[in-house]
Protein backbone atom coordinates (compact mmCIF):
# COMPACT_ATOMS: atom_id res chain seq x y z
CA UNK A 1 0.00 0.00 0.00
CA UNK A 2 1.72 3.59 -0.68
CA UNK A 3 0.23 7.66 -0.54
CA UNK A 4 -0.56 8.80 -3.22
CA UNK A 5 1.14 12.23 -4.73
CA UNK A 6 -0.25 15.29 -6.30
CA UNK A 7 0.45 13.77 -9.96
CA UNK A 8 -1.84 10.39 -9.19
CA UNK A 9 -4.56 12.73 -7.39
CA UNK A 10 -5.00 15.15 -11.02
CA UNK A 11 -5.09 12.00 -13.43
CA UNK A 12 -7.69 10.15 -11.02
CA UNK A 13 -9.73 13.36 -10.82
CA UNK A 14 -9.25 14.77 -13.95
CA UNK A 15 -9.55 11.20 -16.10
CA UNK A 16 -12.30 9.27 -13.76
CA UNK A 17 -14.02 11.91 -11.76
CA UNK A 18 -12.43 10.87 -7.93
CA UNK A 19 -13.26 14.43 -6.78
CA UNK A 20 -15.88 16.71 -8.35
CA UNK A 21 -15.29 20.18 -8.54
CA UNK A 22 -11.98 19.62 -8.45
CA UNK A 23 -9.23 22.23 -8.26
CA UNK A 24 -5.74 21.31 -9.09
CA UNK A 25 -3.99 24.16 -7.30
CA UNK A 26 -3.84 24.79 -3.48
CA UNK A 27 -6.11 27.93 -2.95
CA UNK A 28 -4.83 30.50 -0.86
CA UNK A 29 -6.87 33.54 -1.94
CA UNK A 30 -10.38 34.17 -3.08
CA UNK A 31 -10.86 37.81 -4.91
CA UNK A 32 -7.62 38.93 -3.10
CA UNK A 33 -8.81 37.66 0.52
CA UNK A 34 -6.83 35.54 2.18
CA UNK A 35 -8.82 32.23 2.98
CA UNK A 36 -8.17 29.00 4.73
CA UNK A 37 -6.59 26.91 1.67
CA UNK A 38 -8.26 24.36 -0.48
CA UNK A 39 -7.62 22.15 -3.39
CA UNK A 40 -4.25 19.72 -4.21
CA UNK A 41 -1.44 19.47 -1.89
CA UNK A 42 1.67 17.66 -2.25
CA UNK A 43 0.40 14.03 -0.87
CA UNK A 44 -3.58 14.76 -0.53
CA UNK A 45 -6.51 16.78 -1.02
CA UNK A 46 -7.53 19.74 0.95
CA UNK A 47 -11.67 19.77 0.84
CA UNK A 48 -13.98 22.88 1.51
CA UNK A 49 -16.79 22.74 4.08
CA UNK A 50 -20.01 23.39 2.30
CA UNK A 51 -22.54 26.28 3.42
CA UNK A 52 -24.83 25.58 5.62
CA UNK A 53 -24.38 22.87 8.72
CA UNK A 54 -26.43 21.61 11.69
CA UNK A 55 -25.42 22.35 15.11
CA UNK A 56 -26.20 19.77 18.12
CA UNK A 57 -28.25 21.77 21.02
CA UNK A 58 -29.77 20.30 24.45
CA UNK A 59 -32.64 22.07 24.08
CA UNK A 60 -35.62 19.64 23.89
CA UNK A 61 -33.46 17.36 26.58
CA UNK A 62 -33.02 13.85 24.26
CA UNK A 63 -30.45 11.29 24.32
CA UNK A 64 -27.87 11.38 21.05
CA UNK A 65 -28.59 7.74 20.43
CA UNK A 66 -26.64 6.57 17.29
CA UNK A 67 -29.80 3.41 17.21
CA UNK A 68 -32.70 5.89 17.32
CA UNK A 69 -31.30 9.28 16.26
CA UNK A 70 -33.85 12.65 16.92
CA UNK A 71 -33.14 14.87 15.00
CA UNK A 72 -34.67 17.34 17.00
CA UNK A 73 -31.49 17.38 18.50
CA UNK A 74 -30.30 19.40 15.54
CA UNK A 75 -30.27 23.35 15.05
CA UNK A 76 -29.90 24.50 11.05
CA UNK A 77 -27.71 26.73 10.21
CA UNK A 78 -27.59 28.11 6.40
CA UNK A 79 -25.41 30.76 6.52
CA UNK A 80 -21.56 30.84 4.78
CA UNK A 81 -20.29 30.13 8.32
CA UNK A 82 -21.40 27.82 11.16
CA UNK A 83 -20.62 29.01 14.77
CA UNK A 84 -19.97 25.81 16.98
CA UNK A 85 -21.11 26.68 20.84
CA UNK A 86 -18.80 25.72 23.19
CA UNK A 87 -17.95 22.22 23.87
CA UNK A 88 -20.32 21.25 21.50
CA UNK A 89 -20.10 19.90 17.22
CA UNK A 90 -21.79 20.28 14.20
CA UNK A 91 -22.39 18.74 11.01
CA UNK A 92 -21.65 19.61 8.25
CA UNK A 93 -20.78 18.40 4.37
CA UNK A 94 -17.71 18.59 2.07
CA UNK A 95 -18.19 20.61 -1.26
CA UNK A 96 -15.85 17.66 -3.09
CA UNK A 97 -18.35 14.95 -4.43
CA UNK A 98 -15.77 11.84 -4.30
CA UNK A 99 -15.66 8.40 -6.41
CA UNK A 100 -13.29 6.26 -4.53
CA UNK A 101 -11.61 3.84 -6.43
CA UNK A 102 -12.08 -0.12 -5.64
CA UNK A 103 -7.97 -0.34 -4.60
CA UNK A 104 -8.00 3.07 -2.66
CA UNK A 105 -8.78 3.58 0.74
CA UNK A 106 -8.60 7.20 2.36
CA UNK A 107 -8.06 9.37 5.61
CA UNK A 108 -9.15 12.49 6.41
CA UNK A 109 -7.80 14.89 9.11
CA UNK A 110 -8.85 18.04 10.08
CA UNK A 111 -6.79 21.47 8.92
CA UNK A 112 -3.85 22.42 11.51
CA UNK A 113 -5.61 26.13 11.15
CA UNK A 114 -8.55 24.67 12.83
CA UNK A 115 -6.90 22.19 15.25
CA UNK A 116 -4.50 25.05 16.42
CA UNK A 117 -8.42 26.62 17.75
CA UNK A 118 -9.11 23.74 19.40
CA UNK A 119 -11.44 22.34 16.49
CA UNK A 120 -11.36 18.42 15.59
CA UNK A 121 -12.27 17.04 12.17
CA UNK A 122 -13.82 13.69 12.31
CA UNK A 123 -14.08 11.79 9.33
CA UNK A 124 -14.08 7.85 9.07
CA UNK A 125 -12.59 6.46 6.16
CA UNK A 126 -13.42 6.98 2.86
CA UNK A 127 -13.29 2.63 1.74
CA UNK A 128 -13.07 1.63 -1.54
CA UNK A 129 -15.99 2.27 -3.90
CA UNK A 130 -17.48 4.47 -1.59
CA UNK A 131 -19.21 7.41 -3.26
CA UNK A 132 -20.82 10.60 -1.91
CA UNK A 133 -20.78 14.31 -0.18
CA UNK A 134 -18.66 13.74 2.92
CA UNK A 135 -19.95 14.28 6.18
CA UNK A 136 -17.81 16.23 8.41
CA UNK A 137 -18.12 16.08 12.56
CA UNK A 138 -16.76 19.50 13.63
CA UNK A 139 -16.33 19.35 17.34
CA UNK A 140 -15.29 22.33 19.06
CA UNK A 141 -13.33 21.75 22.34
CA UNK A 142 -13.07 25.27 23.74
CA UNK A 143 -14.83 27.00 26.49
CA UNK A 144 -15.52 29.64 23.26
CA UNK A 145 -17.78 29.70 20.02
CA UNK A 146 -16.10 28.88 17.01
CA UNK A 147 -16.40 29.63 13.78
CA UNK A 148 -16.42 27.87 10.47
CA UNK A 149 -15.92 29.30 7.29
CA UNK A 150 -18.35 27.91 4.03
CA UNK A 151 -16.17 27.12 0.81
CA UNK A 152 -12.81 27.22 2.24
CA UNK A 153 -10.46 24.23 3.67
CA UNK A 154 -11.40 22.14 6.51
CA UNK A 155 -9.54 18.95 6.13
CA UNK A 156 -6.97 17.01 3.87
CA UNK A 157 -8.16 13.75 2.32
CA UNK A 158 -5.02 11.06 2.10
CA UNK A 159 -5.04 8.65 -0.33
CA UNK A 160 -3.85 4.99 0.02
CA UNK A 161 -3.33 2.58 -2.89
CA UNK A 162 -3.17 -1.49 -2.81
CA UNK A 163 -1.63 -3.22 -5.59
CA UNK A 164 -4.43 -5.58 -5.23
CA UNK A 165 -8.55 -4.74 -5.03
CA UNK A 166 -10.06 -5.77 -1.95
CA UNK A 167 -12.70 -8.70 -2.07
CA UNK A 168 -15.70 -6.79 -1.33
CA UNK A 169 -16.23 -2.83 -1.45
CA UNK A 170 -18.17 -0.52 0.10
CA UNK A 171 -20.44 -0.69 -2.85
CA UNK A 172 -20.63 -4.09 -2.83
CA UNK A 173 -21.56 -4.32 0.58
CA UNK A 174 -24.48 -1.63 -0.52
CA UNK A 175 -22.96 0.74 2.10
CA UNK A 176 -25.68 2.57 4.09
CA UNK A 177 -23.89 5.90 3.27
CA UNK A 178 -23.36 5.38 -0.27
CA UNK A 179 -24.27 8.47 -3.06
CA UNK A 180 -24.91 10.64 0.09
CA UNK A 181 -25.17 14.74 -0.92
CA UNK A 182 -26.23 16.46 1.85
CA UNK A 183 -25.41 16.35 5.85
CA UNK A 184 -26.32 12.25 7.04
CA UNK A 185 -27.26 11.81 10.47
CA UNK A 186 -26.07 8.50 12.18
CA UNK A 187 -28.02 5.39 10.49
CA UNK A 188 -28.27 1.70 11.43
Amino acid sequence: MSIKSDKWIRRMSEEYGMIEPFEPNQIKQLNGEKIISYGTSSYGYDIRCARGCVVFTSINRTIIDPKNFDTRNFVTVTDEFCIIPPNSFALARSVEYFRIPRNVLTVCLGKSTYARCGIIVNVTPLEPEWEGCITLELSNTTPLPAKIYANEGVAQVLFFESDEECDTSYKDRDGKYMYQTDITPPRI
